[in-house]
């Protein structure tokens, strides 16, 4: 390993390089841009993953959301166009005949105008189950979601966002404890949460109210607004959600291949293509950038051959005076690695400059379309090390080379 530190061979390989500046140039901002590719594409995939999280991360993603609609075909004896209605019954029948359920979650959905002291404003009011809170976690600042005992008194208690807070409160008020008019009815707050990447309750806020004291306010009876539904992991959400809908035709009298009667959502099947398109990305991205990181580590053996011809007649001197061949092989393969080396630090470093200015420009805010794009350490440094020894690779050919002509010959040559 003396050779590395030899002060001679840095002084040659500097020579080499001086003599060709314009043609190692273009070379080494070949490799580095292959280099580069490699860690903004991989940043950029890795930035639409966190963002697809932060917008669904709430969510158990093996989830469909139902809910119903209108005929569009007459079937015993009802006309088209029939209006139907979710009910409760169809819940207890949902847990009794489908296979492979972890939840079922009857919601219901409103409007209201909400009033505290002087300070008013419209939002999304939701009836929920304390179960809501294990299919679409909510990220609590103060107190608790909706609980049991809220559900079976028919409580007056709500659970706000925290952008209704700032609409409603001065800054420095404790909002547990504090009541609101929901449309002239007051409810007490129990709990605030982080605003979600996803609201549901509009671009001004959701407030969370007992299923069963919504029902009542709202003269609900035993209506259903939708269900959302997660399945089992080892379960199809995609088999789930058509013997779902297949139940509701058989119990609200529809006929079996009516496909507009119950509308539907498919979280898990959307996040299922969202993963398939992402993995095919990443794959891209990888044999788009090991490609031209190939093709400027060939570049680099081509100006290496190029280099080794132009120096036949120093490198016979060399071997007439006594150069053993490997030393000469040392020589040419150490050069080739310096400037794979040299182009890969370069094209990590401005890669990681590119995804910090993405970060900071389009990678925050709620709109944000790339959220922390970054590179995981081992990544770049196998990227580093794979650059490196296809460095090491290709200065065995033009090395190979130099070594193989003769000195006798190399003498000869003008």
């Amino acid at each position: 390993m003396k050779f590395l530190f030899d002060k001679d061979t840095w002084q040659e390989i500097y020579s080499s390089i001086r003599k060709n500046k314009l043609r190692t140039g273009i070379t080494i901002i070949g490799v580095m841009w292959g280099i580069f590719l490699l860690v903004v594409l991989l940043g950029a995939a890795r930035g639409v993953e966190n963002n697809f999280n932060r917008l669904f991360g709430n969510f158990a993603t093996n989830s469909v959301f139902v809910w119903a609609q209108s005929t569009s075909k007459p079937f015993k004896g009802f006309q088209e166009g029939k209006g139907l209605r979710l009910k409760m019954s169809d819940l207890d029948a949902i847990n009794r005949e489908i296979e492979g359920l972890e939840f079922v979650v009857p919601r219901h959905q409103g409007q209201a105008q909400a009033v505290h002291n002087f300070k008013y404003g419209n939002f999304g009011v939701f009836g929920d189950y304390p179960m809501l809170d294990k299919v679409q976690k909510k990220d609590l600042v103060y107190g608790r979601f909706i609980n049991e005992n809220d559900m079976k008194d028919r409580k007056k208690v709500c659970v706000i966002e925290e952008e209704i807070y700032k609409q409603l409160f001065d800054a420095d008020v404790y909002p547990i404890g504090a009541y609101i008019k929901l449309n002239d009815i007051n409810f007490q707050i129990v709990g605030m949460y982080k605003e979600g990447a996803i609201g549901t309750g509009g671009p001004q806020g959701a407030i969370h109210i007992p299923f069963t004291t919504f029902q009542q306010v709202y003269n609900r009876g035993d209506s259903v607004g939708w269900f959302m539904i997660t399945g089992k992991k080892e379960y199809d959400i995609k088999q789930i959600e058509a013997d779902v809908k297949l139940l509701l035709r058989n119990l609200h009298s529809v006929h079996p291949q009516d496909e507009r009667a119950f509308g539907s959502f498919n979280l898990g099947e959307a996040f299922g293509k969202f993963m398939g398109f992402l993995k095919g990305m990443q794959f891209l991205t990888w044999f788009v950038g090991i490609a031209t990181l190939i093709a400027g580590v060939f570049a680099i053996g081509n100006i290496l051959l190029i280099t080794v011809k132009e120096r036949t007649k120093e490198i016979g001197i060399r071997r007439a005076i006594g150069a053993k061949p490997w030393e000469i092989k040392r020589q040419i393969i150490l050069e080739s690695v310096f400037l794979t080396t040299l182009a890969g630090a370069l094209g990590i470093i401005f890669g990681g400059l590119i995804l910090m200015l993405i970060d900071s420009t389009v990678g925050s805010g709620p709109e944000a379309t790339l959220t922390n794009p970054t590179v995981d350490i081992p990544v770049v440094l196998i990227a580093a090390v794979a650059l490196i020894v296809f460095g090491t690779l290709i200065g065995l050919i033009p090395a190979q080379t130099a070594v193989s002509i003769r000195p006798i010959e190399a003498l000869r040559e003008e």
